[in-house]
């Protein structure tokens, strides 16, 4: 029997073999109906994803959107099912991930909120405590998200800030805070092949790990939050918003900015 479900799936793909094997393959092993939107960006029609996922998730019908990366895969038949009644018990709902970044704990790794098998061959995230429920966090990652279709309508992706593909969710989560909603990570297993080591190893540079982009965008959360977060807590680091991007590219000067924010909030507080 096949279930009706309440969910749109909106996926920008530049790849239609890894769309087909993994995003679409998996979808057409659910038992639930859904609505698919695919936004073929193979000739680039689309500068950032902010820009696509609007479009895409303005066009969706049904009560939540879920924007997935084009090499996710839902690991059981019943994932969409199971995951609406999941959305359906959170009250606040803003938006929720499969990965999250916690404001709780003294490392990224212990930050870290999923249940996510990732890579090749197939392995659990490493930033990790595996959850058994929905759980708050501050920012989730943006290999899949899920925004409930009312608060979409009135807050959408911010493209000024992210005119790019980095730190979209990230912008978001922040934002839906501020407006009161709540940021959830749920305990929903996928795999997700991500190419993020390697893209690690690509980039990895007296700059940092990540590419000129990232940064880029990073600056601009840094000076759109800076007077609301004192730390951004993402999967991809951690960063103080008292510093620009540039001086917190190097792992270096990363741990030399955390002992420095540690002084200054130790001496705040006498």
């Amino acid at each position: 029997m096949v279930v009706e479900i309440m969910i749109s799936v909106v996926c920008v793909y530049n790849n239609e073999k890894i769309f087909n094997n993994f995003l679409l393959k998996s979808l057409k092993n659910q038992n639930a109906k859904f609505e698919l939107i695919g936004i073929d960006n193979t000739s680039n029609e689309f500068k950032s994803a902010a820009e696509a996922l609007n479009y895409g998730g303005e066009k969706a019908a049904n009560k939540y959107i879920m924007f997935a990366h084009q090499d996710v895969s839902f690991l059981t038949d019943s994932w969409l099912k199971n995951t609406e009644k999941l959305l359906d018990s959170i009250s606040n709902l803003g938006i929720a991930g499969v990965a999250g970044m916690s404001e709780s704990g003294r490392s990224n790794p212990e930050r870290g909120r999923n249940i996510i098998t990732h890579g090749r061959p197939p392995k659990a995230w490493p930033w990790g405590n595996r959850i058994q429920k929905p759980v708050p966090v501050q920012t989730l990652d943006e290999c899949l998200v899920i925004i409930p279709k009312h608060t979409f309508d009135v807050l959408k992706f911010d493209e000024k800030t992210c005119d790019g593909w980095h730190l979209y969710a990230v912008d978001y989560c922040l934002s839906a805070k501020e407006q009161g909603f709540g940021v959830y990570a749920l305990p929903m297993e996928i795999y997700h092949l991500s190419r993020g080591a390697d893209n690690k190893k690509k980039f990895q540079s007296i700059r940092g790990p990540l590419p000129d982009e990232y940064y880029e965008i990073l600056d601009k959360l840094i000076k759109k939050y800076s007077d609301m977060y004192t730390r951004i807590y993402t999967t991809c680091g951690d960063w103080s918003t008292s510093y620009p991007a540039v001086l917190q590219r190097s792992y270096y000067m990363q741990r030399l900015i955390v002992h420095l924010d540690k002084i200054f909030n130790s001496r705040s507080n006498l």
